[in-house]
């Protein structure tokens, strides 16, 4: 309970960090007509994506949607999550690929859509399977698509007021200002939006872990999987475009990053270790 509090306080945290930001470039430099125009854009492009994200990323990596008759192993476990969790049951999508992984998407419990690899279902037992699975659905509870939104909105907000800071520079419509300021700003603006964003997004993580095991009480399933999946994925990284994967439980491309502060995920065994001092 006391993780799941933290990682909420975390992600208003960054946000405020975020906005802050964002007001002070805007203000510093544009004032409130730069700021709302800068404003406009990205929220067109990001509620877009927020409206049509299953479409998508669905598509981005060739789900195909499945039947119960098509897997019924899966459809009775998720079936299972999804009564403990008071949550309507998902559409259920298949990922071709070997690397093993699962994505949750969609912009509401209502509209929400769960995909698998093949890979995760042939190497995961029933307990670690439904581990996932409650981690997945954990993200449409938390409204986790709709936070990544608002965030990658206010730091798309920044990124545009830097690029215009930088093409006013260029021209010279910027000789009042400090200069070195205004080089500052331009490199390190977007950079700091970036880090605050993808540390939402470990937060996110950790809380699905911990609404995940809670939904089930049990942890160990999950705290297995993890495990599983991040051996797997170092050894069959996934061939497939990069944008969405912040989206699955464990990083499908490099399996961890070099760099903690540019990483969309925890690292997994800090991840293991919360799950397995949880106790029910």
């Amino acid at each position: 309970m006391f993780q799941a509090i933290k990682n909420q306080v975390k992600t208003l945290v960054f946000l405020s960090a975020l906005t802050g930001l964002l007001l002070l470039l805007g203000n510093a430099f544009f004032g409130r007509s730069g700021l709302i125009i800068a404003l406009i854009l990205s929220l067109a492009i990001n509620f877009s994506s927020y409206w049509f994200s299953d479409k998508i990323v669905l598509s981005m990596y060739r789900a195909k949607q499945i039947s119960e008759a098509d897997n019924p192993r899966l459809f009775k476990l998720i079936n299972e999550v999804v009564m403990l969790a008071g949550l309507p049951m998902p559409k259920i999508y298949i990922i071709p690929n070997n690397n093993p992984n699962a994505f949750a998407t969609g912009r509401n419990p209502k509209n929400a859509a769960v995909a698998f690899t093949t890979g995760i279902l042939q190497i995961l037992d029933d307990e670690e399977l439904k581990g996932v699975i409650a981690h997945e659905l954990s993200h449409v509870k938390n409204r986790d698509i709709l936070i990544s939104t608002i965030a990658a909105t206010i730091a798309g907000v920044i990124s545009y007021l830097a690029n215009m800071l930088q093409w006013a520079f260029i021209f010279g419509s910027e000789e009042d200002n400090n200069p070195f300021a205004a080089i500052l700003t331009i490199i390190l603006a977007p950079i700091i939006a970036m880090i605050i964003n993808f540390a939402i997004s470990r937060s996110r993580e950790y809380l699905a872990d911990a609404t995940g095991a809670k939904i089930l009480k049990n942890p160990h399933g999950l705290a297995r999987a993890l495990a599983k999946l991040e051996h797997h994925s170092k050894l069959a990284p996934m061939n497939a475009p990069e944008g969405g994967a912040s989206l699955f439980i464990v990083n499908p491309f490099s399996g961890r990053s070099l760099l903690k502060l540019f990483s969309t995920h925890p690292s997994t065994t800090e991840r293991i270790r919360r799950l397995k001092e949880m106790r029910f």
